[in-house]
């Protein structure tokens, strides 16, 4: 019953800057944590971003090198990522997650059970 939605996907060049949202709805709750990943075609899906929803602590892929932003809106359920000085090497499809169990690692796919059906970023140059 739960479902999220991602949006803001788009073709850009490089450099350019994307802002990408993800919309919560149904029972959803106690949220721990949600995260961004990507998967370009023929690769695994990685991680991009991460935030602990009770501390607001954020994690980041080593690739990110400061370029991305991951927000939450609680009031809105909405999830966000800000992303600037964007690369080639950033073409994927972008899904948001979201898990209810605590002391996960967020890094990991297998920790999240609620998955949107993601959204298409494509840089060129």
């Amino acid at each position: 019953q739960v479902q999220l939605v991602e949006s803001g996907g788009d073709s850009v060049q490089t450099g350019g800057s994307l802002g990408l949202s993800c919309a919560v709805s149904g029972k959803l709750y106690n949220t721990y944590a949600m995260a961004w990943f990507r998967q370009a075609p023929g690769k695994e899906r990685e991680a991009v971003a991460g935030i602990y929803i009770g501390t607001g602590i954020k994690r980041y892929a080593n690739f990110v090198e400061g370029r991305f932003t991951i927000s939450r809106d609680s009031a809105m359920r909405t999830l966000f990522l800000q992303m600037d000085s964007l690369k080639p090497e950033d073409t994927a499809m972008y899904y948001c997650a979201a898990t209810s169990t605590s002391g996960i690692f967020w890094s990991r796919v297998g920790e999240y059970n609620y998955w949107g059906q993601g959204t298409q970023v494509t840089v060129s140059s």
